[in-house]
């Protein structure tokens, strides 16, 4: 039985959503399509000074640009602009710096806000050699999937035993967000080797801002996917009467004794996205993909 099916029949009798039920309205434009339409890239980037338009120019380049009307104002700031400049010299001084920079705005790219069906959220990216590339939790090949989401993939498997990890025991989590499963971590670069290095420099006021973004521009309704008390912290005033938060322990094996493996996450998040939108709005969290044709 397939992981979307199966969450189509587990929700076959349950009673259906009252607001907005067409999967058509789920996938469609979102709310301020419009105000973001109107939105004229190249005239802001025009307005920038030089010293914004040299510090923010991989925002510019590589973020995506269903979300750069909605945080914009956020990387104008002097907070957000003091961590560029920290990043600039961290990279000047010879510091290697996780992801790769072309890769630390890989989440807008393979999961534009317009499709965006679930949040997953992180906290400090993996600060070793080819494994962060700027999706939280996801790893590329032929690194092997780090306990954390060996674990995920056990709760994955007690929801659907024909759950599919990535082939050679690999960690690769593209496909979730090419399906609509928005992947961020809390803070978006790490020093090698130095575990939360970039903690407090400037990175959690954009990443909030994405949250806040979802949950006012996906006005339909998503799904939330806190684990552990740093992700519960950033969804805690989102709206519960129009998403849905579904939290935990973290998946990690410090905590995933404490109820991880029995959280269901994967199935309640089918089963609420069928109830509200049809029987097609499930996800497929199966991830036996062929890297080369999941984006890496």
């Amino acid at each position: 039985m397939s992981l979307k099916r199966k969450a189509a029949e587990v929700a076959t009798d349950a009673k259906k959503a009252k607001v907005n039920s067409s999967i058509t309205s789920f996938f469609g434009a979102p709310k301020s399509a419009a105000s973001a339409a109107k939105f004229d890239k190249d005239a802001w980037v025009e307005k920038l000074s030089d010293e914004q338009k040299d510090l923010l120019k991989l925002e510019i380049d590589t973020l995506h640009d269903s979300w750069l009307p909605h945080l914009k104002d956020v990387l104008v700031s002097p907070q957000f602009l003091e961590l560029k400049r920290f990043l600039k010299k961290e990279l000047a001084s010879g510091k290697t710096i996780y992801p790769p920079m072309k890769d630390v705005y890989s989440w807008s790219r393979h999961t534009p806000l317009d499709t965006v069906k679930a949040v997953i959220m992180g906290q400090d990216p993996y600060h070793g050699p080819n494994q962060a590339h700027g999706l939280c939790f996801s790893v590329r090949p032929p690194t092997p999937a780090p306990p954390s989401l060996r674990n995920i993939y056990t709760a994955l498997k007690k929801d659907y035993p024909d759950f599919q990890a990535p082939p050679k025991n690999g960690g690769l989590l593209t496909p979730w967000a090419d399906r609509g499963v928005l992947l961020i971590n809390t803070v978006l670069t790490v020093r090698r080797s130095e575990a939360n290095s970039h903690q407090g420099k400037g990175w959690e006021q954009l990443t909030q801002k994405v949250i806040e973004t979802v949950a006012k521009v996906r006005s339909n309704g998503v799904v939330f996917l806190a684990w552990g008390t740093p992700a519960a912290n950033r969804v805690k005033d989102v709206n519960k009467e129009k998403h849905l938060i579904l939290k935990s322990v973290h998946p990690s094996p410090l905590s995933a004794s404490r109820g991880w493996f029995d959280c269901h996450h994967f199935v309640k998040t089918n089963e609420w996205l069928v109830q509200r939108y049809g029987k097609d709005a499930g996800i497929d969290w199966n991830l036996n993909v062929d890297p080369e044709k999941a984006g890496v």
